[in-house]
C-alpha cells in the first residue's frame, strides 16, 4: 500500500493585480492565499499520515524567488520531516533551476535535477516506490524528455512519473515539454503526477494520469475549488480523491430580480452573498439580470456598488463583488460583441494595434495592467455599457 499527496503550481508570491479599492484586511488575505492553501495541504499530509508529498513544478512564481517564500516552505517541510514524510520536487518553467539558487532544504526533501532521474523509497507498509522526473534548467524547456524516462517493464514496485508539461490536446499557448498520452502509457507507470496546467484534469484512469491544478486561484480565469489530490492504493489500483484547500475562491454567478430601486437591488445582492458565504472567502463576478423593462440609473448603480463593498470589510468569510454588472433582459439582444467575428476578436495584430498608442505612452503605461490578461469579449461588452449610459444621459 502507498498513500501520497500530489499538488502543483503553488506560485508563491504571485503578484495580484492592483486592487486599491479593497480593504486592507481583504487585500492581505489575497496576498497570503497561496501560503494558507499550502499550509492546509501540509495539515492534510500530517492528518492522513501519507508516505510522501509530490510537487510537480512552479513552487515559486518567478526564478527570483523571495526569501519569505523560501523560509515558509522550509518551515512546512520541517513539519513533515518530524513525521518522516518525504517531499519530491520538480521545478517548472516559472521556477527553473539556476546556479544562483542555493536553497538548502531539510533532509526529507529531494529535488529532481535537469536530467531525468529516479528516486527510490519504501513506504511505511514496506512497498517499494520509484519516482521518475526532471526539473527545468531554464524557463524555455521545449525539448521533449519523455524518451529519457525509464520503462517500468519487468520491475517490481509502484512507479510514479512526475512531469511539468503540456498535454498535446490542451488548449494552452504556453507549450512546455509537450506530450501525448501514448508517450506516458508506454512507460507502464502506475501514476503520472502532472503540473503546469492550472485546471484540475484526469487524463486517464488506466493508468492514473492527473493534473492536480494550482492550489489557489488568482483571477477569474481560475475559478472554483483548488487544492490537491490524495492518492491511495497498491500496484493493482490507486484511488484518487480531490481535496479542496483554497483560501479564497474566484467565482462567477448570475441572479435575476424584478427589483429596480437602489434598496431593492442592494437587498437582493446581500441575500445572494449570505447564501454563498457558508462556502468560505470568495471574490465574485456577479451579473444581476433585471426581469422588467425599467432601467437603473448610473448614479444608483454607483451607490449600490459602494454599499455592497463596505459591508464586507469586517466579515471573516468575505464575499467581495469585484465586478458587478446589472443589465436589463429586455435590452436589445443584438449586442455589440455579436457584430465582431470570433476570428477578429482573436486576431492579436488587431488587438496589439489598438493598444499600442496607449501602452507606448510612458506616463500612462506604468499604471496599466498587462493587456494580454484582458478578456476581449468583456472589453467590448464594457464599452457597450459605457455607450448606452452615455446615450441615456447618465
Amino acid at each position: 500500500m502507498v498513500k501520497f499527496i500530489h499538488c502543483a503550481d503553488l506560485h508563491l508570491d504571485s503578484p495580484f493585480k492592483s486592487r486599491s479599492y479593497l480593504s486592507q484586511s481583504i487585500f492581505e488575505d489575497m496576498q497570503n492565499s497561496a501560503y494558507e492553501s499550502f499550509k492546509k495541504i501540509i495539515d492534510l499530509a500530517l492528518n492522513e499520515e501519507v508516505d510522501f508529498l509530490i510537487i510537480s513544478g512552479d513552487l515559486f512564481d518567478q526564478e527570483n524567488r523571495t526569501l519569505r517564500a523560501e523560509v515558509f516552505l522550509k518551515e512546512q517541510f520541517n513539519r513533515l520531516a518530524k513525521e518522516q514524510i518525504f517531499v519530491y520536487i520538480c521545478h517548472g518553467n516559472h521556477d527553473p533551476l539556476s546556479a544562483n539558487i542555493g536553497t538548502e532544504w531539510p533532509e526529507n526533501v529531494s529535488v529532481f535535477s535537469e536530467n531525468v532521474e529516479t528516486y527510490q523509497t519504501i513506504t511505511k507498509s514496506g512497498e517499494e516506490i520509484y519516482l521518475h522526473g526532471f526539473s527545468y534548467q531554464n524557463d524555455a524547456s521545449y525539448e521533449n524528455k519523455i524518451d529519457a524516462y525509464p520503462s517500468s517493464q519487468g520491475q517490481k514496485g509502484i512507479h510514479i512519473g512526475i512531469l511539468h508539461g503540456t498535454y498535446s490536446k490542451t488548449n494552452s499557448k504556453d507549450r512546455y515539454t509537450e506530450f501525448r498520452l501514448e508517450d506516458l502509457n508506454s512507460k507502464l507507470y502506475h501514476y503520472w503526477a502532472l503540473g503546469h496546467i492550472h485546471e484540475r484534469q484526469a487524463l486517464s484512469d488506466m493508468p492514473q494520469i492527473h493534473y492536480a491544478g494550482n492550489i489557489q486561484g488568482r483571477h477569474f480565469k481560475e475559478l472554483g475549488e483548488k487544492g490537491c489530490l490524495l492518492v491511495e492504493g497498491d500496484n493493482l489500483k490507486l484511488n484518487v480523491t480531490f481535496v479542496p484547500t483554497q483560501f479564497i475562491r474566484f467565482e462567477k454567478a448570475t441572479i435575476e430580480t424584478d427589483k429596480t430601486s437602489k434598496q431593492g437591488l442592494f437587498e437582493v445582492i446581500q441575500a445572494f452573498k449570505e447564501q454563498v458565504r457558508k462556502n468560505g472567502k470568495s471574490i465574485y463576478q456577479l451579473t444581476v439580470e433585471i426581469t422588467t423593462d425599467q432601467f437603473v440609473s448610473e448614479q444608483d448603480l454607483i451607490q449600490v456598488e459602494e454599499m455592497i463593498s463596505d459591508y464586507e470589510e469586517n466579515e471573516h468569510n468575505f464575499v467581495f463583488i469585484e465586478d458587478l454588472t446589472i443589465r436589463n433582459q429586455f435590452e436589445d439582444q443584438n449586442t455589440l460583441v455579436k457584430e465582431f467575428a470570433p476570428e477578429l476578436i482573436a486576431d492579436n495584430s488587431v488587438f496589439d494595434q489598438a493598444m499600442n498608442d496607449l501602452y507606448l505612452n510612458p506616463k500612462a503605461s506604468k499604471y496599466l495592467e498587462n493587456y494580454n490578461d484582458f478578456d476581449r469579449r468583456q472589453l467590448i461588452e464594457h464599452a457597450e455599457q459605457l455607450l448606452k449610459s452615455d446615450m441615456r444621459g447618465e
